[in-house]
C-alpha cells in the first residue's frame, strides 16, 4: 500500500511538472494562460505609454506640449544711467562711485505669427539697449521693437528666424470663472515652467496698474520673469498675456493678473498696422455715480457714470454733453462704471460719431459725438 501511494505521489508530480513547463513554454496547447504568462504577455501586449499616445484623463500635458514651442525667454540689458553730477567731488565723497555696470532683466514673451511678431509686456523691455529672444528650441536671436502701448502695458517685437511656431489665439470674452488654466513662461530666468490654476475672477480693474485694465485673475503660479508668458486655455490656446502679479514677499501669492487675448490682439493689429494704438477720447472727467452726487447735480438716475467736468471745446462739449449728464450707454452698449465709459469710447474709431444715451436731470437724452484722437499719456509701470 505504501508503495503504491509513493508510485502515485511521484506520477502526479512529474504529470504537473510537465503541465507547468507546457503552460509557460506552449500556452496554446493547453487552451489557456497560467497566472504567470498572462501577466508575462500583458506586459508585452500592453506596453509602457510612448511620445504620441493619448494623455492620461485629466492631464494638461497636450496644452503644454502644444503652447510651450511660441513662449520665449526675453533677455534685457540697459545701460547704466550716469548722474550728472556724478563727477563732483564732493558727490563722490558722500555717495561713493556709481556703479555703471550695464543692468539685465528678464521676461517672457509669445510668438503671434510665423512671420517673427512676439507679444510681450510694455514694462519688460521699457528702456532696453538689447533684447535677446530665446526660443524652446534653444534659438537666439536679437529683437526688434515694432510698437508699444504703455497704455496697457503691451510691446510688440520682431524676430528674423525662420519656422517660428505661433501660438493658437483662442477667445478670452468666453472664459468663466473656474475654468482651468496653464501659465507659461521664465519665473526667475530658471528655465521654461508651466504652473497650473484657475480663473479666479474676470474683468479686474480699478488696481492702478494700467490706463485700461480689463484683467484676468487666476491662481497658477505667476513669478518674476513671468511678465509677458502665456496664460493658455485646456487646449493650449492663449487666453492672456501675463502681466502682475499681487505679493507681498515678491513671488506668487496665488493672485496674477493677466491682460486677456482679445485686448492683445487688438493693440497687435494696430500697431503692425499703424505703428501705433489709435483710440478715441471725448474730453471729460467721469465719476462714479453716487446718491451724493446726483443730488448735487439734479439727476435721477441709479446706474450710470456722472460727468463732473467737460473740457472746453473737447469732442463732448461741441457734442452738447453738460456737468451732471449721465452716461448710460456708449454706442448702444450699457455703461456701469467709470472702466467700462474709458473702454467703449477708447474703442471709437476717432472722427466718426457715435451714438450716446444719457440722463439729464429727468430726461432721456440722446447724442452723436464724434470722438477726437486720445493723447498719448506716458506708461505707469510696475516690475513683476
Amino acid at each position: 500500500m505504501k508503495r503504491t501511494w509513493l508510485l502515485f505521489s511521484q506520477t502526479v508530480t512529474v504529470l504537473l511538472a510537465a503541465y507547468f513547463v507546457v503552460a509557460t513554454l506552449r500556452p496554446d496547447w493547453v487552451g489557456r494562460r497560467t497566472d504567470l504568462t498572462s501577466r508575462v504577455v500583458s506586459l508585452i501586449e500592453s506596453p509602457s505609454p510612448v511620445p504620441g499616445t493619448p494623455p492620461p484623463a485629466g492631464s494638461l500635458s497636450a496644452a503644454a506640449r502644444k503652447a510651450s514651442p511660441s513662449v520665449v525667454s526675453i533677455n534685457i540689458v540697459k545701460a547704466a544711467q550716469r548722474n550728472p553730477r556724478a563727477n563732483d567731488p564732493w558727490f563722490r565723497f558722500f555717495y561713493g562711485e556709481q556703479d555703471m555696470r550695464p543692468q539685465a532683466g528678464l521676461g517672457s514673451g509669445v510668438i503671434m505669427s510665423a512671420d517673427g511678431y512676439i507679444l510681450t509686456n510694455n514694462h519688460v523691455v521699457d528702456g532696453a539697449d538689447e533684447i535677446e529672444v530665446i526660443l524652446s528650441d534653444s534659438r537666439r536671436a536679437q529683437a526688434q521693437v515694432i510698437g508699444t502701448d504703455p497704455e496697457t502695458d503691451l510691446a510688440i517685437l520682431r524676430i528674423a528666424l525662420d519656422k517660428l511656431p505661433a501660438i493658437t489665439l483662442g477667445n478670452s470674452d468666453g472664459l468663466l470663472v473656474g475654468d482651468e488654466v496653464l501659465a507659461i513662461g521664465n519665473p526667475f530666468g530658471v528655465g521654461q515652467t508651466v504652473t497650473s490654476g484657475i480663473v479666479s475672477a474676470l474683468g479686474r480693474n480699478q488696481l492702478g496698474i494700467n490706463t485700461f485694465e480689463n484683467f484676468i485673475q487666476t491662481d497658477a503660479a505667476i513669478n518674476p520673469g513671468n511678465s509677458g508668458g502665456a496664460l493658455v486655455d485646456i487646449n493650449g490656446n492663449l487666453m492672456g498675456i501675463n502681466t502682475a502679479i499681487y505679493s507681498r514677499s515678491g513671488g506668487s501669492m496665488g493672485i496674477g493678473f493677466a491682460i486677456p487675448s482679445s485686448t492683445a490682439r487688438q493693440v497687435l493689429e494696430s500697431i503692425v498696422r499703424d505703428g501705433q494704438v489709435t483710440r478715441g477720447w471725448i474730453g471729460v472727467e467721469p465719476n462714479e455715480l453716487s446718491p451724493e452726487l446726483a443730488e448735487t447735480f439734479g439727476v435721477k438716475a441709479d446706474r450710470g457714470v456722472i460727468i463732473t467736468g467737460v473740457l472746453q471745446n473737447g469732442p463732448a462739449a461741441q457734442a452738447g454733453l453738460r456737468p451732471g449728464d449721465v452716461i448710460l450707454a456708449v454706442n448702444g452698449k450699457d455703461i456701469a462704471n467709470v472702466a467700462e465709459l474709458l473702454s467703449h469710447v477708447a474703442a471709437l474709431r476717432p472722427g466718426e460719431a457715435a451714438p450716446f444715451s444719457l440722463q439729464r436731470g429727468g430726461q432721456r437724452v440722446e447724442l452723436a459725438v464724434t470722438p477726437g484722437t486720445r493723447p498719448r499719456s506716458p506708461a505707469r509701470m510696475q516690475q513683476r
